[in-house]
This record gives structure tokens, sequence and C-alpha cells, in this order.
């Protein structure tokens, strides 16, 4: 039997070695707060390529400084960011394994001592800061700041971006009614609270001809949020505009409460790539190499993103490939145990 979990993938001129990807996970440990990769960033990620994972996403990196969810995010604001940067793809590279960024801004998500901005003054809880509502001219910088962040990912030898436009974050606050109450050409209907995406993926398609992802939460889980009929539209102007794939999460957009079963994200990962036909990855307690071969088969996703599952085990592919039984070549350094 053929096993499409270990089958590769081409997008543009990409090919993964299977549909098996890390999920962009925060690990809150660039210690000098100033957005530079440490030694647990190349250890951490390279274990997961030598796990044979297909290609691995970082975390999310912010494209200012201001845009971090925490002092200890990595950052792309500085080209001075780039040679660390480089060091994690050599060891990614190493082991046959494809390299993406996640380009991000936390918007009101931000936990940082200095201001913080987001598309409207409220804060995203009681406990947290209001932020500064962005003029036209900070969303103008912001946009540039992608766009080099963009160029900045060329230069460290990246193959891949993802836009971070899920979780609550600066892109998902502009696209969501909860968040963006703006009574400018960004905010309002549908078309201009997704303006600010679309000047994005216009700015650093400028800089960056490779694929390009987007990662967006399916579902805000609040009755006044966006529908899955204006994610569909969302997704469908992203495929207008040349993004490859849509990486498919949820909610972090307003507080809520959400009771997570296995799988219990796929179906908005379904609904997307049917009804806008573009492809998409399924995020969100997929912890098994059947679980993950059925997504693929039925059509629901296109790539399997892991996350909680990966940290567990960086060898996970060799888990699935057991559960499977199929053959997966690993390492030549472990032969003799793999």
């Amino acid at each position: 039997m053929k096993y499409k979990l270990f089958e590769p993938y081409t997008v543009k001129d990409l090919t993964l070695k299977n549909r098996i990807v890390m999920s962009p996970m925060c690990m809150y440990s660039a210690y000098d707060q100033n957005g530079h990769a440490q030694p647990f960033h190349l250890a951490h990620y390279e274990s997961r390529a030598a796990g044979q994972v297909g290609l691995i996403i970082t975390e999310a990196t912010s494209v200012l400084p201001e845009g971090r969810i925490s002092h200890e995010d990595l950052g792309i604001w500085d080209d001075a960011h780039i040679e660390s940067l480089q060091k994690i793809n050599e060891g990614i590279h190493r082991h046959d394994a494809k390299a993406g960024i996640q380009l991000a801004h936390a918007g009101r998500k931000a936990n940082l001592k200095d201001e913080i901005f987001a598309p409207s003054p409220e804060a995203f809880s009681s406990s947290m800061k209001v932020p500064t509502e962005m003029a036209v001219s900070d969303i103008q910088r912001t946009i540039e700041a992608f766009r080099e962040g963009a160029r900045r990912s060329k230069l460290a030898g990246f193959d891949l971006i993802e836009l971070h436009g899920a979780h609550g974050y600066l892109i998902s606050q502009f696209l969501s009614p909860l968040t963006n109450k703006r009574t400018d050409e960004y905010g309002g209907s549908r078309e201009n609270r997704y303006r600010f995406l679309k000047e994005t993926i216009f700015a650093v398609k400028q800089e960056w001809d490779g694929p390009l992802f987007v990662r967006i939460s399916g579902e805000e889980y609040h009755e006044e949020g966006n529908t899955m009929e204006d994610f569909i539209f969302f997704a469908k102007e992203m495929k207008s505009q040349g993004v490859d794939l849509i990486d498919v999460s949820s909610g972090g957009v307003v507080p809520a409460t959400i009771e997570p079963y296995p799988g219990y994200q796929v179906n908005f990962a379904e609904s997307i790539k049917h009804g806008a036909g573009i492809d998409t990855g399924a995020v969100g307690l997929i912890t098994s190499g059947n679980q993950a071969e059925e997504i693929l088969q039925n059509e629901r996703a296109d790539l399997i993103f892991l996350a909680r599952a990966l940290l567990k085990n960086p060898y996970w592919p060799k888990q699935a490939a057991d559960e499977l039984g199929y053959d997966l070549e690993g390492p030549r350094q472990y032969t003799r145990a793999w």
C-alpha cells in the first residue's frame, strides 16, 4: 500500500520528502531578549529534522520589536538576526528536511514592557495592556517590516515563509470583526478587514518568490466572529494573490473556552480546502500515523502539522511509520536501533 503521509509534496519548486510538518511553536528561549537564536534552538530544530520531519517551520519570529509575544521571542527585524537563523537552517538541511519561518506580529497580545499596537485600542483581557490604535503610518511601517522580514528570510536560507494570521495576533486582529473596530479603509467590511493581509502579502512577494503559506484561525469561538463563509472568502483572496497553502488552526482571537478532542480542527481545514479550492494543512491533536493517514487519504487536507506530538517525540515520523508498517529510512548513525 502507498501511504500518503510519506509521499513527497511539491509546492512551486520545493519538494518535501513527506507530508509531515513541524508546526511553529514558541519556545520563549531568546534569552538575550534581543531576538537572537540560542544553542537551544539549534538542537531543538535539528533533532526534529533528524527524526525525518519533512518540513520544519520555526516559531513565530517577530518582524518588529514591539511585535513579540514576549521579550524571549525570536526576531527578524534586524540584519543581525540573519546569522543565527542561518545556523538553524544548516542543521535542518543536513537531514534532507526543508526549513520554513513563520513571520509574525503579536499586536495586542504582545506581553511587553513597551508600547504595543493593534487595529483598535482594546485589550485582549483585563490583565493585559491596552494597545495603541495603529495610525495608517503605523500600518504601513508594519507592512514594510514584513517585507524586510521576507528579505532577511531569503538571506538566512529558508525554503518557505508562513505568515501568522491566526490565534488573535496582529493579522488575525485585522481580519476579525471582534477585534477590528476601525472605520477607515482597514475596517468594517470583510474586504476592508482583509486589506492589511492583502497588502502584507503583496509586500512580501516583492522580496519572496518561493512557497508562501498563511496560518489562520478557522473558528473564532464567538457568535459575532468570522464564519466559515468569511474564511473561505479570505482563502480565495489569498489564492488569487499566490498563496500556496492555508495552515488552519483555531481560536485565540478573544478569550474562549475550547474543548479539544482528537482532530478537532480538521473539519476547518477540510471546509477551506474544498470551499476555496486551495491546499490546506491540518493541525490539532493529531497524534498517530493512522489518524494522519486518514486525513490525507480522504482528502481532508494536504499536509499534517504536528505540534505537541513532536515536542513529546522528535522521532514521531518513525512512530507513525511503525504503526502503518512503512519502512522509513532514518539517520545513518541510528541504523542499529532504527
